[in-house]
């Protein structure tokens, strides 16, 4: 008869670390990876997860700053950049704060990416100034931004 070993605070910190040196994890995110490996222990895993927060470990900010920084160079908009922050678990103001801490002109992204797709010439007509505007929305920018190429 094989018994079940009692989670200690050590073993879920061990495993919260060991998710944390691959790759930043929201809070969230690192509660519910942390809540699959140990299904019965979600207070312990929020209370290890507080304590790596306090001591720095972990951040919610950081991983703003990283991922923005990342779709940022892979040309996506900041509509694009705070649903899947949200969707990570992010709060819309640490999102905010890290989109306004990444230094990017957003007119000149939009731009950048339009010409990368598109080329330099301007759309020849109505459907094709809609088929690039579509383009553009999927990527995640805003209208007034989409607009000033045009």
């Amino acid at each position: 008869m094989v018994l079940e070993e009692e989670v200690q605070p050590a073993h879920v910190r061990r495993a919260a670390m060991d998710l944390l040196a691959r790759r930043e994890h929201g809070s969230k995110e690192l509660i519910t990876k942390l809540g699959k490996r140990f299904p019965k222990e979600l207070d312990l895993i929020e209370t290890e997860v507080s304590k790596l927060t306090g001591e720095g470990l972990q951040s919610d900010f950081r991983l703003a700053e990283a991922l923005v920084r990342s779709r940022v160079n892979r040309g996506q908009g900041p509509v694009k950049i705070k649903y899947e922050l949200r969707q990570k678990g992010v709060s819309d103001e640490v999102s905010s704060l890290a989109l306004e801490s990444v230094d990017v002109d957003w007119f000149e992204l939009v731009a950048a990416v339009a010409d990368k797709k598109f080329g330099s010439s301007p759309p020849a007509d109505a459907k094709e100034r809609a088929k690039r505007s579509r383009f553009l929305q999927q990527r995640g920018f805003e209208f007034e931004q989409i607009s000033a190429i045009f």
